[in-house]
């Protein structure tokens, strides 16, 4: 990493300043308590500051003998390279999400299909839709959580970059999920609030228990007590990916299938005075059916929820290995 230019007395100023005795007409419009390296050069008034109507502001004369120093302008404006660099990481962490999409539907479709004329009757379009949202599911959780990552190298996962990453990739997935999970003509978007409750909280719900049971797993097997050999690795790496990626599935769908139900309703009810607040939907169904009512469907639901999103979180960290993308 580049280091940003710092203005110490020790070092030879790049610019030889004349700023005037500051007067009522000069005070500067910016605030000059800034830390030295955040601002290492005086300031001159701005002749467009709404603080100073009276009279324009005297400017500074300025003659500049030196450009600033390199790494400064490197660290403002990266190499073409590095920029690249960037987008191909980004693009693979999305890469790396199309194929736990591709994982999930293999696993899961099963469990969906009551035909017996095949397990995969229909998946082809599974296949293509799931790809594309664990894409964006994954790749944008990746991005967010990197840019919030900031100063936390010690390898622990964060809730305060956690949340936020996954509710930023919950919002965004629930905008393409709501018109595709309606295919009825009454409004695209019908639904849309429960969906981005189920998919926000869903998201964060799923990616805390992934990284704190994922972290605590390798911590514990990682100790010295465990054989080092490259086939306990890997045997390793799988089953924490199996175990996680299990888990957090079932916390998902533990965690929002009252708001699906809600969904649910919402979208195929043919009542046009019905509520569209996932909550009073959810009232009226505790009171008619109580938390069973709430919870429809949860058996089944589970049942597909572990195999499918551990095959997910597997088939993410392998290739995210293969593609070369590092992570703690």
């Amino acid at each position: 990493m580049f280091e940003p230019f710092q203005h110490t007395t020790t070092k030879k100023a790049l610019c030889q300043v004349e700023v005037p005795r500051p007067t009522e007409s000069t005070r500067p419009a910016v605030s000059t308590s800034l830390p030295p390296t955040l601002w290492p050069l005086p300031l001159s008034p701005s002749p467009h500051s709404p603080r100073d109507t009276t009279a324009p502001a005297t400017p500074a004369s300025v003659s500049c003998s030196a450009f600033p120093s390199s790494q400064a302008y490197e660290y403002l404006h990266p190499p073409p390279i590095l920029q690249m660099a960037a987008a191909g990481d980004a693009a693979k962490e999305y890469v790396a999400g199309a194929a736990a999409g591709v994982a999930q539907v293999v696993v899961g479709h099963p469990f969906d299909t009551v035909k017996v004329r095949g397990l995969y009757k229909g998946a082809s379009s599974s296949f293509i839709g799931i790809a594309v949202e664990s894409s964006l599911f994954f790749g944008t959780y990746s991005q967010a959580k990197q840019l919030l990552q900031g100063n936390y190298e010690d390898g622990k996962p964060h809730l305060q970059v956690i949340i936020p990453s996954a509710a930023c990739s919950g919002a965004l997935i629930s905008c393409i999920l709501t018109p595709t999970e309606l295919t009825k003509l009454r409004g695209i978007f019908r639904g849309g609030l429960a969906t981005l409750f189920r998919e926000s909280i869903g998201n964060a719900v799923f990616f805390c228990t992934y990284e704190y049971s994922r972290y605590w797993m390798h911590n514990y097997l990682d100790s010295p007590r465990f054989s080092s050999s490259s086939h306990f690795v890997l045997a390793k790496d799988i089953g924490v990916g199996v175990m996680s990626g299990g888990i957090s599935g079932m916390a998902f769908w533990t965690a929002t299938l009252p708001l699906d139900v809600a969904k649910t309703i919402i979208q195929t009810d043919p009542d046009p005075h019905l509520s569209r607040n996932p909550f009073r939907v959810l009232s009226m169904v505790y009171k008619r059916a109580g938390v069973v009512g709430c919870y429809a469907g949860l058996g089944p639901t589970l049942a597909r929820a572990f195999p499918a999103n551990a095959a997910a979180i597997v088939a993410w960290e392998y290739s995210a290995k293969i593609l070369g993308i590092k992570r703690g």
